[in-house]
């Protein structure tokens, strides 16, 4: 059994899932209550709503006498630290091992721990929850080699707590229209490269292994049925396709907000009806082996299309 994590002031967990994280966050949820730390459990809902619900109530946390943090699950733990994030003084972290913990809590002073509910097993989840209510902010951790800190970083650390809430503190919404287009403002004004193979396509790489990308497609664009050696999960930001999992026989038709993972090995195409931007995730290196060309690829499309508005 994990000691309780060691803290000044008495510590309070608000927690909160989607339907592809929600049996992950119940067994955290268990197991801090095991451990006597409050919790307030949200509950679950899609995964930028609750994401949103729980980086709100730790960012207006305010109470001298205990100390509030996070805890937040998706499918692949991204896009809930996606928003928990959008909150001033939130410092939302993806762990997917302990490891991550201990370096998100010793050099970023993590206050919401996001988990994945399709990669991580309880047991392993348990145990980065543990390192990560265990960990002291500037403490020893993998990125200092597990020693402590020099003291120039341990002064740019301390510097960095100071300056780190104020950013996103000025940012006001001005009107309901902006505040409903908040998932098409991720990542306004940045530039994608284009996918060669693929006309229509470009892409930008967030983050490396594991991997997640934002991938943008124009209005029309088709990718010919291919396959990969990783699965992979997408969430739909903004538009509207279809994608065929041919290897299923399975239709799934995506507008904003949408969620689809695809296996590893499973040939699937996809069609675009408007211009459509969406994050993707998957764990290994990229390769993608195509099954037709664009002519075929079009043609088939287009016959599915006409069978079924029969």
């Amino acid at each position: 059994m994990a000691e309780e994590a060691p803290s000044k002031r008495p510590l309070k967990i608000i927690a909160g899932a989607d339907s592809f994280g929600c049996s992950l966050k119940d067994a955290l949820v268990s197991h801090l209550r095991s451990l006597n730390i409050d919790v307030e459990d949200l509950g679950t809902s899609s995964y930028y709503s609750i994401a949103a619900d729980v980086g709100s109530r730790v960012s207006s946390s305010t109470s001298d006498s205990e100390e509030i943090r996070g805890l937040v699950a998706c499918g692949t733990g991204v896009g809930v630290s996606i928003f928990a994030n959008k909150f001033p003084g939130v410092f939302a972290a993806t762990c997917l091992t302990p490891s991550d913990a201990q370096n998100a809590r010793s050099i970023n002073n993590s206050n919401v721990l996001a988990v994945s509910g399709m990669s991580t097993s309880p047991d392993s989840a348990i145990e980065i929850l543990d390192t990560w209510l265990n960990t002291p902010f500037k403490s020893p951790c993998p990125a200092s080699d597990s020693k402590p800190w020099p003291p120039e970083v341990e002064s740019f650390l301390d510097n960095s707590i100071q300056e780190m809430p104020k950013i996103g503190g000025a940012n006001k919404i001005v009107d309901s229209e902006e505040a409903s287009c908040a998932i098409c403002c991720l990542v306004k004004n940045r530039e994608l490269n284009p996918i060669d193979i693929i006309p229509g396509g470009s892409m930008k790489i967030l983050r490396e292994t594991p991997t997640s990308a934002i991938v943008r497609f124009k209005a029309g664009s088709v990718e010919p049925a291919h396959h990969h050696t990783f699965g992979h999960d997408l969430v739909v930001l903004w538009g509207k396709k279809s994608v065929w999992n041919l290897t299923k026989e399975k239709r799934f038709d995506l507008t904003g907000g949408d969620y689809l993972f695809t296996p590893a090995g499973d040939v699937h195409r996809v069609k675009y009806y408007e211009d459509t931007e969406f994050l993707i995730t998957w764990d290994g290196h990229w390769d993608m082996f195509f099954d037709e060309d664009l002519e075929a690829a079009k043609k088939a499309v287009q016959q599915e299309l006409e069978k079924g508005s029969e």
